[in-house]
């Protein structure tokens, strides 16, 4: 039996869980077609860049599940969960992933509201007088 590739990825809120399987190229994104679930050519075309890369497109079925966070998130988290299974299948792809920026993770998340303030950082209006 083919071992299958999983990589994970989080961006903000959202985390995705991707899953590679030898295949013909098939796509199912928390059940649905990549179209159906990322409707956004751009989202699509980020997604696939790390494939493109690795010149895998037809070698590999991907299977996602993603919750949390909004599509851009969630795209952003796919790519990133997506070259870390590739790197598994294909440990010599490391060194150029790295280099492009696919197995670098964005850490920024929303900062929390501080108690005496009206947001994070936004002060509530002074008043001298």
């Amino acid at each position: 039996m083919e071992k299958d590739f999983i990589g994970t990825g989080r961006r903000k809120t959202a985390i995705s869980s991707v899953r590679l399987r030898r295949g013909s190229g098939g796509w199912k994104v928390n059940g649905k077609k990549l179209e159906e679930y990322f409707f956004s050519e751009h989202h699509r075309n980020e997604l696939v860049k790390p494939l493109e890369k690795a010149e895998a497109m037809k070698n590999f079925d991907i299977l996602v599940n993603v919750k949390g966070g909004g599509l851009h998130a969630q795209a952003e988290a796919t790519r990133l969960g997506l070259a870390r299974a590739l790197v598994l299948s294909n440990e010599d792809l490391h060194k150029r992933f790295k280099e492009l920026g696919y197995l670098t993770r964005d850490s920024r998340k929303k900062e929390r509201k501080k108690y005496g303030l009206a947001g994070a950082r936004k002060r509530f209006q002074f008043s001298k007088r």
